[in-house]
């Protein structure tokens, strides 16, 4: 069972075991027909279509983390995505899989871990579930995010400069880029109000990144396309990143951590905006993924 298809009367989803990833995220017709993609389906410009990220989130200083002064590989965004999760359970609308250590993580992390993704669709709502939790006797460091990448268009013959972000709260604090690599320091924020113009010259410096966001939900929609709302529960940060030129797509990116910022080394623990889980809690955030169809 490579991929586990669940569907609902307005949604049908499909996630791969290959690092708990969606893999499709399709609208149905009434008469349960296929309907429009609305998720990026891979291609030269970014090969992933909606990665989990752990146990880092973003590039850590000189590819490594540190753990009681020893060092440890550790690529950009962590290694969950690249990795097979045992399906725990499948029904008709929910996949649950699991990600656990083994002796291959621990050359890159060395902690005990269970890593639960949950993913269920009712009408046209997807919620995706993430429960973290250590099997050692210490605490554990991580941080944790979503990467999924939306058609940008979300519709055919829709012009990309006219698709928005609209929060839900204004947005008036800095922000911080990535540049493809460390945390920068806080610049002024691109939002305007609680709007987000959308342009490839807005990630020219990489993602924008909300390290300060006040909204628990945002919406992606354009004229005459589908309105993808995303509420957030648990996720302190955002990210919003596409490629500055030729990508037909638009990530939002629920964080639970961030990037190192930029001079900053130190012990994974230490580490600013990562999150700690000790033996016995559990560490749980979630995010659902609300479609409306034009003119609903």
């Amino acid at each position: 069972m490579d991929e586990v298809t669940i569907a609902s009367q307005g949604l049908s989803v499909v996630v791969a075991r290959q690092g708990a990833e969606l893999q499709s995220l399709r609208l149905l017709h009434d008469d349960g027909s296929e309907g429009l993609e609305l998720l990026w389906q891979a291609g030269p410009q970014w090969r992933r279509r909606a990665p989990v990220l752990f146990p880092v989130v973003g590039k850590v200083a000189d590819d490594e983390v540190i753990v009681d002064g020893r060092r440890y590989p550790m690529g950009q965004h962590g290694f969950a995505r690249d990795l097979p999760h045992e399906v725990l359970e499948a029904s008709p609308s929910r996949v649950v899989l699991r990600l656990a250590d083994d002796g291959t993580t621990r050359e890159h992390y060395p902690f005990g871990f269970a890593l639960t993704t949950t993913f269920e669709v009712q009408g046209r709502s997807l919620t995706a579930r993430w429960a973290v939790e250590t099997t050692g006797e210490t605490p554990m460091p991580f941080s944790l995010g979503w990467h999924p990448a939306f058609r940008w268009p979300l519709a055919p013959g829709v012009p990309k400069g006219k698709h928005v972000v609209l929060f839900e709260e204004p947005e008036p604090a800095d922000v911080r880029r990535v540049r493809g690599g460390p945390l920068t320091e806080p610049v002024p924020t691109p939002v305007l109000g609680d709007l987000l113009p959308l342009s490839d010259g807005l990630f020219s410096d990489d993602a924008v990144v909300f390290d300060d966001l006040r909204s628990t939900a945002v919406t992606f929609t354009g004229p005459g396309a589908p309105t993808l709302r995303l509420h957030l529960d648990g996720f302190p940060q955002l990210g919003v990143w596409s490629r500055p030129t030729g990508a037909d797509f638009l990530c939002l990116e629920p964080w639970a951590g961030l990037a190192s910022p930029e001079g900053w080394q130190g012990e994974l623990r230490d580490k600013p905006y990562g999150q700690v889980v000790a033996p016995g809690e559990v560490f749980e955030v979630g995010c659902t993924v609300t479609v409306e169809r034009p003119g609903s």
